[in-house]
């Protein structure tokens, strides 16, 4: 696959909000942002990070070149970068 069209991204966003890039050796995929129930399933194999980040490409891939979740050596080029994917945000509590 080549480069998803500006429509293609754009028909991602409407449906899934935030759209992600991904790259390495010329392939593309594209991802979602995890729901909470794929970030849970995710951190019950903590343990096993390349286990994890498999559980995150395979549950937030929305369209790509399908190597980068099948050949080992691009998808742990990739692995390295998925954390990123994950905003946390600063909450702040307050007693009252």
């Amino acid at each position: 696959m080549a480069k998803a069209t500006q429509e293609q991204i754009d028909a991602w966003k409407k449906k899934h909000s935030d759209v992600f890039e991904v790259s390495v050796d010329g392939k593309f995929g594209y991802l979602k942002k995890p729901d909470r129930k794929t970030i849970a399933y995710a951190s019950s194999v903590q343990n096993n990070p390349i286990k994890s980040n498999e559980i995150i490409l395979n549950n937030c891939w929305i369209g790509g070149d399908e190597e980068i979740k099948t050949d080992d050596s691009l998808f742990m080029s990739v692995q390295a970068v998925l954390g990123n994917i994950l905003e946390v945000k600063q909450a702040e509590l307050v007693k009252l």
